[in-house]
């Protein structure tokens, strides 16, 4: 990261805490931890999102694509700059410098696509539902911070939803090819929706701060269903898959893709550009 571009994030994530300096009504570092899983979740899927570059179905959804991309990179700067302020940690360090069992995102967005764009815009789908929820909730946070990071990720994941909303209809009411594979990207997405919505005692020491996934539950997926159903497909009956990634549990996936993620600042500590 250049040194302007972090001097950016830190003007944006320091004037919120320093209308927030005369709080005490959380522990900071049990918000810094609730930032921190936040940012992971948006610093691993921008990572899953940006493997889709020159590899999307069309010129323009490359463009699409990195752009989303590069939304959730933003979030996770500023979420990691927050979350960083509890222990003197920079964004990059947190970034970089963490291994998987450091990570707090759920499993959903570390999941690789394997080149299947009927799971990315699924995935897409599944996660913006939550987080346009989120944000929309965590722009009333009694925390000046994240009430700012919010309103303007808010915004952004709208964005998102609707996008993604737009190629499950126009797959899933295509052609019977584009039919079967929508429906096999929602069948293989649906068990990792869950974990989104699971609530513990950080969130509930929380209060006001955080918002409680489990109450995020019912508006998030009725909007999905409600996209599956126009889509004329059929939502998933399927068991819950394990979760963990808030403990630091995560799958197989995750490792090689912070692996690749992290190797330049892995391989010349320090380095600036």
């Amino acid at each position: 990261m250049s040194a302007a571009a972090g001097d950016a994030v830190g003007e944006v994530v320091g004037s919120a805490v320093g209308a927030l300096s005369g709080d005490a009504a959380a522990q900071p570092d049990e918000v810094a931890a609730y930032a921190l899983r936040l940012g992971d979740d948006a610093l691993v899927l921008a990572q899953r999102m940006g493997e889709w570059i020159a590899a999307a179905p069309e010129l323009e959804e490359d463009v699409a694509l990195a752009n989303i991309a590069l939304d959730l990179l933003g979030q996770a700067r500023t979420l990691l700059t927050y979350a960083g302020t509890a222990d003197g940690r920079t964004e990059d360090e947190l970034a970089y410098l963490r291994d998987a069992e450091g990570f707090r995102n759920v499993h959903l967005v570390e999941r690789p696509d394997d080149g299947d764009f009927a799971y990315c815009v699924a995935r897409l789908l599944g996660f913006s539902a939550y987080q346009v929820e989120l944000y929309a909730r965590l722009a009333s946070s009694t925390d000046h911070t994240l009430a700012a990071i919010s309103a303007k990720a808010v915004k952004e994941v709208a964005y998102h939803r609707d996008h993604a909303t737009q190629w499950v209809l126009r797959l899933g009411d295509g052609t019977e090819e584009s039919r079967i594979r929508m429906q096999a990207g929602l069948d293989a997405v649906w068990p990792y929706l869950a974990e989104l919505f699971e609530t513990d005692e950080l969130v509930a020491r929380l209060g006001d701060v955080a918002v409680d996934p489990a109450g995020l539950h019912e508006p998030a997926l009725a909007y999905v269903r409600g996209v599956v159903h126009q889509a004329t497909l059929s939502v998933p009956e399927v068991a819950v898959a394990p979760g963990g990634g808030r403990r630091g549990e995560h799958t197989d996936a995750l490792a090689p893709l912070l692996a690749e993620m992290q190797a330049l600042p892995r391989a010349m500590p320090g380095v600036r550009w």
